[in-house]
């Protein structure tokens, strides 16, 4: 099985649900992110998920917005993205590595030379935003080929008749979007989640994961525990930026403070089902 089909696989044995956490590459600096990245794993993160900074970040909220402009000015490109990735792989070898970015910076990269180095790298996924399933095409057997996993975004908007049509070209994990809008804006509707997942769940065998909205401890267990995991961004960005200096660079709180929070999200997760059954 792939790290990611291991990992929620472990995950459901031990009872609980996943911690999907998604940060920015470079933000604020190549040193700061490899080493929150590379303490990820031991804070109680089950799947990383890795921002590739782009220029026109389509659907991110304002703090990813700007979380990807300190990445560029630190010199963030997608070679040393997947160089960070390289270097996280130096230590950490089961925990599963996605990239969630746009499709520009891929097609300019190349597609199959890119799916061919990311694998290379250690990623075990990708999450493009701009490529819907009809254009999958232009990605898919090139991912496929290099053995990653195609990660797709199911909205509540996303109607039952369009459902097969996502779910066919995506593998690894779904990516439940508990609101409509961009990343970071408002709460998620948490009496609408479980018959929303039940209707997903009706037509898929594979691990669903909500994010966007999910800010807290409390609303992570509430997802986690719905869902078969949950991903946390906005929350964390926001708590690495809190901690930079008026340059925008980091200080020593910075990667224990965004540890700390992942500390306690993974915690918050863990008890949650123990705490229901």
């Amino acid at each position: 099985m792939s790290r990611i089909a291991t990992r929620f696989a472990q995950s459901k044995a031990e009872g609980r649900g996943a911690l999907v956490t998604f940060l920015t590459a470079f933000d604020p600096d190549r040193a700061t992110s490899l080493e929150i990245l590379r303490g990820l794993p031991k804070a109680g993160v089950d799947v990383i998920e890795i921002g590739v900074p782009f220029t026109d970040p389509m659907a991110d909220g304002p703090s990813i917005q700007r979380a990807g402009q300190r990445g560029l000015k630190a010199g963030a490109t997608v070679p040393g993205v997947l160089d960070l990735v390289r270097a996280l792989r130096a230590t950490e070898a089961d925990t599963p590595v996605v990239l969630m970015g746009y499709y520009n910076p891929i097609l300019a990269y190349g597609v199959t030379r890119f799916c061919a180095d990311a694998a290379a790298a250690g990623v075990d996924g990708l999450i493009i935003v701009d490529v819907p399933p009809e254009e999958a095409d232009e990605v898919e057997p090139h991912a496929r080929a290099n053995g990653l996993d195609l990660i797709r975004l199911i909205a509540p908007t996303t109607d039952e008749a369009r459902l097969p049509r996502v779910l066919g070209a995506t593998t690894g994990f779904i990516y439940y979007v508990s609101i409509t809008g961009i990343t970071g804006t408002r709460s998620a509707d948490y009496a609408s989640l479980a018959p929303a997942i039940a209707a997903l769940k009706r037509h898929t065998d594979l691990p669903v994961a909500i994010g966007f909205g999910i800010r807290s401890p409390e609303q992570a267990a509430i997802a986690a525990t719905v869902a078969d995991g949950a991903v946390v961004g906005t929350a964390l960005v926001d708590t690495l930026a809190g901690t930079l200096d008026a340059d925008g660079r980091a200080t020593a709180a910075t990667v224990p403070a965004v540890l700390s929070q992942v500390a306690g999200l993974a915690q918050a997760i863990r008890a949650a089902r123990k705490q229901a059954a």
